[in-house]
């Protein structure tokens, strides 16, 4: 069964990294552009990242640029997200998904998705 397991969330003062796992089973993460998303009470999701599966593109939002960096291990199957100086404003629930776009962000229909971690900043 395919599927996206995600873990690596929890609390973590303002300043403070964290970095979050997305790994993948029964399928490759090779041949599809991978993201991460997070959704906040009352916001609207959010596109965090994409990197490209053709090239070195990476999408990052522009609230997160500098701070976080995505990316992906073919040898383990898993895609990642270390996220640095975090900030309250930071606080959602984290999702890793496939299909997205790495210029925009956006994410396409029939991806997989995982399960979604917690990410809380607060001191």
């Amino acid at each position: 069964q395919a599927q996206l397991v995600t873990s690596g969330g929890g609390l973590v003062q303002p300043g403070g990294s964290l970095k979050l796992s997305c790994a993948a089973s029964g399928f490759r993460l090779d041949y599809h552009a991978v993201g991460w998303f997070r959704e906040a009470p009352g916001v609207e999701r959010e596109a965090v990242s994409c990197v490209s599966n053709y090239d070195d593109t990476i999408y990052y939002a522009r609230s997160v640029k500098g701070r976080f960096i995505a990316s992906r291990d073919k040898t383990n199957n898993t895609m990642y997200l270390q996220m640095n100086s975090l900030r309250p404003e930071d606080t959602a629930v984290y999702f890793c998904a496939t299909e997205c776009s790495p210029y925009t962000g956006k994410s396409y229909g029939g991806a997989f998705w995982g399960q979604g971690t917690q990410v809380t900043v607060s001191s």
